[in-house]
């Protein structure tokens, strides 16, 4: 290994780690990636994202390229034993991003598209068939020591980012605890190719809340298929994942055989529940399974590892930079755990309704379900957020932004597509005389691109025309003149007249700790 000093290290390169790698390799920074495996997994693992997680790829790899084998999930319902619908959990309440709201994907597809997009980075260091087998936090940096084959290796970070998964080296390395939810419970995985059609009710996700077996399939992509059984107490995983145990259920419950499928992966999963204590000690910080482990029945584990490396990402490049103040950091995990538990705790309740063995906690829990309530995912409540969060456009604020379509410079495409991964202000008129150039140099610190949606552009500020409406529209509805946007896509706030413009920003300016000295740099 030629070089041996890194802005940042980057270990494991699950989904979490490979976001965490492009996105810090595109701002231009020296990222090292350690990776114990010798090359990606390749079996398709996660099954399915939501349309905010595809506005986070899209940042990180070639869009098309990532779901060319993806289709959308128009539906995911939970059925009892006799067949009778308890919930739609597409019915969660989401926001138009310019995707599908839930898309079933091949996982191996994304990961190579991101995978392609890193390597293309020259100030990328990919070292996969390496091991993490020490770390030691010194004077500020991380001493990393390594081993590929019998040979012993040393790098150094200045920051690490711990994607390594649920039985994290570098978790146990910290000494970090984590807090069981107590909810511990064995899947048989199934996955197949098809090799002929499969009756139209296969590409539909449907869950079997049975006290005998619950049980549950979904389509994966275009051409495969999933299948999975909860275990009952007495049945032995070494059994299960024989292939004559796979044909005898899939025949008993779904009337599937060898002529019909492909068996491409067969594998016992023990679905739990728990949280990192901490997700930071010093400059070294946790992300995806290595900080929480959650159960699949909302699909939002690794999805939840993904958002990490995005509000990770644009933090620690700010800090690199020597724009924002290294306390920037300490946002991190006051963003992410309150919205990472609230995912746990109603993934954990989906698990226990689809595992209720008991048919008269059955019966209630058919009862409770006729409500078919649901709450939204919840908007950031601390960190690098608009102060006053009063009025109509409280709850807007730390959430995702809708995304529609928009012309800018003649080019018609999502608003993600034309902006990037950066800041963005959007407002009803030109802003910058109202902001002036200190405020205006501040923005350009940031690479923050400012919008007027009028026909009144001007130096520093961008004309854009809202195709869709769907920014217009936004800042109507919570009776605002602008707003500011986040790299990850989230709503810093908004500006209730043009003339607030001026506080909005300032208010910014001190969630960052801003280094006025980056304008003279």
């Amino acid at each position: 290994m030629a070089q041996t000093d890194f802005d940042v290290a980057v270990i494991g390169y699950g989904p979490t780690g490979l976001t965490a790698a492009s996105l810090l390799g595109q701002l231009g920074h020296r990222v090292l990636v350690v990776e114990r495996w010798p090359s990606l997994y390749g079996l398709p693992r996660l099954t399915h994202i939501d349309g905010e997680i595809a506005r986070l790829l899209s940042f990180v790899c070639d869009i098309e390229e990532a779901l060319r084998d993806s289709s959308p999930i128009e539906s995911y319902i939970f059925y009892n034993a006799k067949g009778k619908r308890l919930v739609d959990v597409v019915d969660i309440p989401s926001q138009p991003m310019g995707f599908p709201a839930h898309i079933s994907i091949h996982q191996p597809d994304i990961e190579a598209a991101i995978d392609r997009r890193v390597r293309s980075l020259r100030n990328v260091t990919v070292r996969q068939g390496v091991e993490l087998t020490g770390l030691k936090i010194s004077a500020g940096k991380v001493e990393l020591a390594l081993r590929a084959g019998d040979a012993a290796e040393t790098a150094h970070a200045s920051y690490v980012f711990a994607a390594d998964g649920a039985r994290s080296f570098v978790r146990a390395a910290l000494g970090i605890e984590r807090d069981d939810s107590g909810f511990n419970e064995r899947w048989l995985n199934i996955d197949g190719e098809r090799k002929r059609p499969l009756p139209a009710s296969f590409e539909e996700t449907k869950q079997y809340c049975d006290p005998a077996r619950g049980h549950m399939f979904l389509p994966i992509g275009a051409n495969r298929q999933r299948f999975e059984f909860a275990l009952l107490p007495d049945e032995d995983t070494d059994e299960m994942e024989r292939v004559e145990s796979a044909w005898r259920i899939l025949k008993q419950y779904h009337d599937v055989g060898p002529d019909d499928l492909r068996i491409i992966m067969q594998i016992v999963y023990t679905f739990e529940c728990r949280m990192a204590q901490s997700w930071r000690s010093g400059p070294v910080f946790l992300g995806g399974d290595a900080a929480h482990t959650m159960p699949p029945y909302l699909g939002q584990g690794a999805c939840s590892g993904i958002r990490d490396a995005a509000n990770f990402a644009w933090k620690l490049d700010l800090v690199l930079r020597n724009v924002a103040s290294p306390e920037v950091l300490e946002s991190y995990e006051p963003e992410r755990r309150p919205h990472v538990a609230h995912i746990m705790r109603t993934a954990v309740m989906l698990g226990k309704i689809a595992n209720a063995h008991s048919r008269t906690v059955a019966f209630f829990r058919d009862l409770a379900f006729r409500f078919n309530l649901f709450p939204p995912f919840p908007s950031l409540s601390a960190g690098i957020i608009q102060d006053d969060r009063r009025g109509a456009w409280g709850k807007a604020v730390g959430s995702a932004l809708p995304q529609g379509r928009v012309r800018i410079g003649g080019r018609i495409a999502r608003l993600d597509d034309q902006v990037g991964y950066s800041f963005a202000l959007i407002a009803e008129r030109n802003p910058a005389a109202i902001l002036g150039p200190s405020r205006m140099g501040f923005l350009r610190s940031l690479g923050c691109r400012a919008f007027t949606l009028a026909d009144d552009a001007g130096a520093g500020v961008e004309r854009m025309l809202d195709i869709d409406g769907t920014y217009s529209s936004c800042l109507a509805g919570k009776n605002a003149a602008a707003m500011v946007t986040r790299p990850d896509t989230n709503l810093f706030g908004f500006a209730a007249g043009l003339k607030d413009v001026a506080d909005l920003v300032e208010n910014l300016q001190q969630k960052l700790s801003w280094h006025a000295t980056a304008l003279a740099a």
